[in-house]
């Protein structure tokens, strides 16, 4: 094992190199990151349906992943299959009123940071001392982990706040521009549409669906409200944002995205200052392969999805997670609907941790902060830009009391955009191209309700936080850590971002991953059998007849979740789904670690 104290790195993975093989859907991405990382490669992946990972060097034992689709026998063998089945479809359809598949491969995008994540982990536990692992990560748990929120709340005790029904942003304006609008206030959503002289009765019945938007994935807002805004240019809107205190963000092309591209990677890694990190009774816990970060304790300073999951996920890796929450507690938890009397979307992310109320604002308060925060291995937040220096909580704040600390910022931006709006996950798919990625032709772009970015960000974060975890391992210094939702982004729209630079055209063609209707529910074709497929008529044949029938003549295709309540007793994931002390379903870990 090679010591942090002599290991001379800059990258966490420098020295070390690996091989892949798999589904390039999966292993593109993997490959991408790890070279990112520092890692090297002389061979090209190839394209066989089981993806395998080898990484070596630096002084570490080799540590392998496999990353499959599905279970044997399930019938879920791509992207379209997983999307199906784990209720992607069923989410993502929700603003148009039926199941629809994303056009950008989503599932494989997220299984590929998930098999980088146990790559990670597991040398960060062989630097402390585990034994070497393999870990395995299927693309339908990666699918199920994705719509874990809306898992939960399909099995609360109560309903939803707001009707589950068709509709949503983005608006258009009589231009014909499509465009995101943005609000966390009610005062100035009342505000815009006022400045648009829109109608106080339809401006009150807008405001909860569109509140609730990223709890349900879509939004009945009432059309009046669309037609309000037909009328009105372009300027005249942008004005009555800028009075109100809204933001609005005209939808991006693809090719406009490639053009300000900086190239760069979806984290940055950077050594704080200070002296050697010093070895603490925590650290000093010696860790099992499943659990390599058991020992280590992370401060989490997150609201909403992005750094709450990023947390979550490294708590699943064996680490204590403590949440940093206001006076109170974090208002969240009694968001409906609710299990045992907690919100089931925040038992999704938050299960299993613990809280310690801090109010940031008081003097005494900042204080104990900082002072559990000497005592802790990563702080991480996702503040809002610049806040944590005004508190005094910045990276260099609190290195200078634990030069060892990993210290993680999840943003919406990262600073690399000079006219960024407000970075939230919708913003940042309009503003991003995402919105013409997630959608083939034939259909208007449009960002998908479905909070994509937030978990991809997520996702993101806690794979950033592990590359600091060994790099710091390397070096035996403290690290930075940022991560973002424009980074997640490009990870996602990658292959069609490299399709635009070639000159070729970056969206799917019309039809793209439609479910096929049958007599009693849907039924989605693998990618390369959606040919095949649509030469049957199935709307007259039951879904299991239908399968049957497109199987004995080869093609390759499976049932469409269209209710996220029946995945608790789905045969394709095995009873994998169970429940949690408060009754909220919960999700099987994304890797299995031998």
């Amino acid at each position: 094992m090679a010591s942090p104290a002599t290991t001379q790195t800059v990258r966490p993975l420098d020295t070390l190199r690996f091989d892949t093989s798999g589904p390039p859907e999966v292993t593109d991405v993997v490959a991408e990151h790890l070279r990112l990382l520092g890692a090297r490669s002389d061979e090209l992946a190839d394209g066989s349906s089981s993806g395998r990972i080898t990484l070596s060097g630096g002084g570490f034992e080799p540590g392998h992943a496999a990353a499959a689709w599905g279970s044997p026998g399930s019938g879920l063998v791509d992207e379209a299959t997983v999307q199906a089945a784990t209720g992607m479809m069923a989410v993502h359809g929700r603003r148009d009123g039926s199941p629809r598949g994303l056009a950008a491969d989503y599932a494989a995008t997220a299984t590929a940071v998930l098999t980088v994540q146990g790559l990670l982990a597991g040398l960060v536990g062989q630097a402390r001392g585990a034994a070497p692992s393999h870990v395995t990560v299927r693309a339908d748990r990666a699918g199920l982990l994705a719509v874990s929120q809306y898992l939960a709340a399909a099995g609360a005790d109560e309903a939803e706040a707001v009707e589950l029904a068709p509709g949503g942003p983005p608006f258009t304006s009589a231009e014909g521009v499509l465009f995101e609008l943005e609000s966390l206030d009610a005062g100035a959503w009342a505000a815009f549409w006022r400045a648009l002289d829109a109608p106080a009765d339809v401006i009150r019945a807008g405001w909860q669906p569109f509140q609730f938007r990223y709890a349900t994935a879509c939004a009945a807002i009432p059309q009046a409200l669309h037609t309000v805004t037909r009328s009105h240019p372009l300027p005249r809107i942008r004005q009555a944002a800028v009075l109100s205190g809204a933001e609005i963000c005209v939808l991006r092309t693809l090719a406009e995205r490639v053009l300000e591209t900086d190239g760069g990677a979806p984290w940055s890694l950077q050594p704080l200052t200070g002296g050697l990190a010093s070895a603490s009774p925590r650290t000093a816990v010696v860790p099992s392969p499943g659990r390599p970060l058991a020992g280590l304790t992370v401060l989490e300073a997150g609201r909403r999805i992005q750094a709450p999951l990023a947390a979550h996920l490294l708590g699943l890796l064996g680490a204590e997670i403590i949440r940093i929450e206001p006076p109170g507690g974090d208002p969240l938890r009694g968001m409906p609907p609710a299990c045992s009397g907690i919100s089931a979307r925040w038992l999704a992310l938050n299960r299993g941790k613990k809280a310690v109320e801090i109010d940031i604002k008081a003097a005494a308060d900042r204080r104990r902060l900082r002072e559990m925060a000497a005592e802790a291995d990563v702080f991480l937040h996702n503040w809002a830009p610049g806040k944590a220096a005004e508190l005094g909580l910045d990276a260099d704040d609190l290195a200078s009391a634990n030069p060892g600390l990993v210290y993680a910022y999840t943003s919406g931006w990262a600073d690399r955009l000079q006219d960024a709006p407000m970075g939230t996950d919708f913003m940042v798919q309009a503003r991003t191209g995402v919105g013409e990625a997630v959608r083939p032709h034939g259909e208007a772009p449009a960002p998908s309700l479905m909070t994509l970015l937030d978990v991809l960000g997520g996702l993101h974060g806690a794979e950033a936080v592990l590359a600091g975890l060994l790099l710091r391992e390397r070096t035996g210094r403290g690290v930075r850590v940022d991560s973002s939702l424009l980074g997640a982004a490009d990870t996602l729209t990658g292959p069609a971002l490299r399709r635009v630079a070639r000159g070729e055209d970056p969206r799917r063609p019309a039809g793209f991953r439609h479910p096929l209707p049958t007599a009693d529910g849907w039924i989605a074709p693998a990618d390369a059998s959606a040919g095949a497929a649509a030469a049957y008529d199935l709307r007259d044949l039951s879904t299991s007849d239908a399968l049957a029938q497109l199987s004995a003549h080869g093609v390759a295709a499976t049932a469409v979740t269209t209710h996220l309540s029946d995945l608790h007793h789905d045969a394709r994931f095995a009873g994998s789904i169970g429940r949690d002390a408060h009754g909220a379903p919960a999700v099987p870990d994304p890797w299995s670690f031998a």
